[in-house]
């Protein structure tokens, strides 16, 4: 892409809060008039990104260009920016006309020019009947639209919306979505929109950027974050999905559920580990077993409102989400069918835990912060900085934090058919472990590794 065609550039942005880092290292290019959301859970760094971008926060490291200006060090008021709070930010002792006068008056532009652009902006918003209205006496809708033509009334080149319509009702906030995108289609400026509703980024959003812990997981079309996701992460925070280990036997050619399959991926290598993704709608379901892929028997069906949701097990021993137009009743025998298209392939991210460490004694390493048991190790040096492998299913999880050699936090955890894997931070940096018992996210653990689950080996050059 040209970078002419670009508004906004944010290069190399980190930040951090005490030893918390919220932004690392974050890179997006937006497009002039594009609708762009950062989408993420709480406390992801997506508002913290934006209001670098507004500037109201200040980035550690990197850069902020817009029209290919930096504006990295220039206070909120100069910026060609405007901002739309998630609690609107409106003036109680002003109506609704002399709050989106405000900034103009601020400016000191002509009363005849206020005039016009307010009725203009009002117009826009559906609000031309409501300029003598006290603000607080307007519904959360209503309100939602005088924040709105207050940011625009002032003719940003960027609009900054910070999940705008979480405190609507599920209705309202439907009804605004709509609005909201016909808004941007006649002003045509440029949206960057906060959020953590994935069906309000995948409606509303040109682009999508999903963020996790302060990184970059995916940058890509409501289509391609939905359809094919790059990893773990985005695929079980985009809707639902059946997430699988799986084997790559070579190319058009998958393995996952204890079941060979052809898919239209290709270039993974031949028997590679890979993740398998399939979404629960791309799963045919029916009552005969002859001529479906693989076998299974129906542990729950529940009806969501436009479709069924079935759980099943499949002859294999591995637990697949359903969601179809048709019931099927519990302990029925099901035949299920999976075309080629709809398996998404996915590079793992990892294989097994590695750590970089230290040899501190012929039986001890250091890493993740703490001091380690291992087996007596030949041929390496006490004080040589080492790599440490441990398995996912070699790690154990205890309850009692203080009964652990560490101390960490459950953040992510992912169901994989016929087990879960957690991903635990602690001391600043992340384990893996995959278990059959089952844990919340924010779980507080204790962390053990046996001596012999722990393989130490000389660093890669």
């Amino acid at each position: 892409m040209n970078n002419n065609e670009n508004i906004i550039e944010i290069r190399n942005v980190s930040k951090k809060f005490g030893d918390k880092c919220i932004l690392n290292n974050v890179s997006i290019s937006v497009k002039k008039g594009e609708f762009l959301t950062l989408l993420g859970p709480s406390g992801c760094g997506k508002t913290t990104l934006l209001r670098i971008l507004a500037g109201f926060g200040t980035a550690d490291s990197g850069e902020i260009l817009i029209n290919g200006k930096d504006i990295t060090n220039v206070p909120p008021h100069e910026r060609p920016v405007n901002t739309v709070f998630q609690r609107y930010a409106l003036f109680p002792h002003l109506d609704v006309y002399e709050n989106i006068a405000f900034g103009l008056k601020l400016q000191k532009v002509p009363v005849d020019e206020i005039d016009r652009r307010v009725r203009k902006v009002l117009k826009m918003v559906s609000m031309t009947d409501y300029e003598d209205r006290d603000v607080d006496s307007l519904s959360g809708g209503q309100q939602q639209r005088v924040a709105i033509a207050r940011a625009i009334v002032n003719q940003p080149q960027v609009l900054l919306l910070d999940e705008p319509l979480s405190a609507l009702d599920l209705k309202m906030r439907k009804d605004m979505q709509i609005e909201l995108k016909e808004m941007h289609k006649k002003l045509g400026i440029t949206f960057i929109y906060v959020t953590h509703d994935q069906e309000e980024a995948l409606t509303l959003s040109d682009t999508i950027v999903v963020i996790d812990d302060g990184d970059i997981k995916q940058i890509g079309t409501p289509t391609d974050i939905y359809n094919e996701p790059q990893n773990s992460f985005v695929a079980d925070f985009i809707g639902e999905s059946n997430i699988l280990n799986g084997r790559m036997i070579k190319d058009r050619h998958v393995e996952f559920v204890g079941h060979e399959f052809e898919c239209i991926d290709e270039g993974f290598g031949e028997n590679t580990a890979v993740d398998v993704v399939v979404r629960p709608e791309d799963i045919y379901i029916m009552n005969k077993t002859e001529g479906a892929h693989l076998t299974a028997k129906v542990k729950s069906c529940t009806f969501k409102g436009v479709h069924y949701e079935m759980f099943v097990d499949t002859d294999k021993g591995y637990e697949l989400m359903i969601q179809d137009y048709n019931a099927f009743e519990p302990e029925s025998e099901v035949g299920l069918i999976i075309r080629p298209a709809d398996i998404q392939v996915m590079h793992k991210e990892r294989l097994c835990n590695t750590f970089e460490g230290e040899l501190i004694a012929e039986d001890k390493v250091e890493f993740l912060d703490a001091e380690w048991e291992c087996l007596p190790q030949q041929g390496l040096s006490v004080g040589e900085k080492v790599k440490v492998e441990v398995d996912f299913s070699k790690v154990d999880l205890i309850d009692h934090p203080e009964d652990g050699n560490i101390e960490g936090e459950v953040a992510f955890l992912l169901y994989k058919g016929d087990h879960y894997h957690l991903s635990i931070k602690t001391h600043g940096s992340y384990i893996w472990i995959d278990t059959n018992d089952i844990w919340d996210k924010g779980d507080l653990v204790g962390i053990n590794i046996a001596p012999k689950d722990i393989k130490i080996s000389k660093c890669d050059d």
